[in-house]
């Protein structure tokens, strides 16, 4: 690859995000992002398919990686046991990721019903992939699906509270953290129900 091309893909994701920050995602195109990244639009291809794909690149790769860590969990959790590894695990891995530009990308995202529509369909096909792995546990198909969805919103919380604040506290300890606060508004008044980490110990 020529020299000025070096480092070309974060020189196209920091341009596209300046340019959403700056004039809304509606309101650029991809020839403004090369322009600002001083690269060409078929540098522009061998990355991203699309001026969308910059805030979403290897998000569909999310439902197979998490329905993985669910199946390579430890065969004696429950099924909502495994589903928690899976998040936490997984989580992590996403935040490492994506922490340079999460909490801009997550602006600019919240502020596209365009994008909001993707990131559903994004979730859609994980809660597929969980339902599917929980299954393959043994969990029956009405507690899979459940179970799935319910992954989702986890994840999606805790995602959301990393992002908010990042230095705060991991992405699995916010998964732990929405899992006990699911588990506690379940319990029955007066019965003080065990934190996901005690069910572990």
């Amino acid at each position: 690859m020529p020299r000025w091309e070096q480092g070309a893909e974060e020189r196209l994701r920091e341009a596209a995000l300046e340019l959403f920050t700056e004039h809304g995602y509606d309101n650029v195109t991809v020839a403004q992002i090369t322009e600002r990244a001083g690269l060409t639009r078929r540098t522009f291809s061998r990355y991203f398919a699309d001026k969308r794909d910059v805030l979403f690149a290897g998000s569909d790769r999310l439902p197979a990686a998490l329905a993985d860590a669910v199946t390579q969990a430890d065969p004696e959790l429950t099924p909502f046991e495994a589903l928690l590894a899976a998040l936490e695990r997984v989580g992590d891995a996403v935040a490492a990721r994506t922490a340079p530009h999460a909490a801009q990308r997550q602006a600019i995202v919240d502020g596209s019903p365009e994008l909001q529509e993707r990131g559903r369909t994004k979730f859609a096909a994980v809660a597929d992939a969980l339902d599917a792995a929980l299954r393959q546990r043994g969990a029956s198909a009405t507690s899979a699906g459940l179970l799935a969805n319910v992954g989702v919103a986890l994840f999606r919380t805790a995602f959301d509270r990393w992002v908010a604040e990042p230095d705060a506290a991991t992405c699995s300890a916010r998964v732990r953290e929405a899992a006990d606060e699911l588990t506690r508004a379940l319990s029955p008044r007066g019965h003080a129900s065990p934190s996901v980490q005690e069910t572990r110990t």
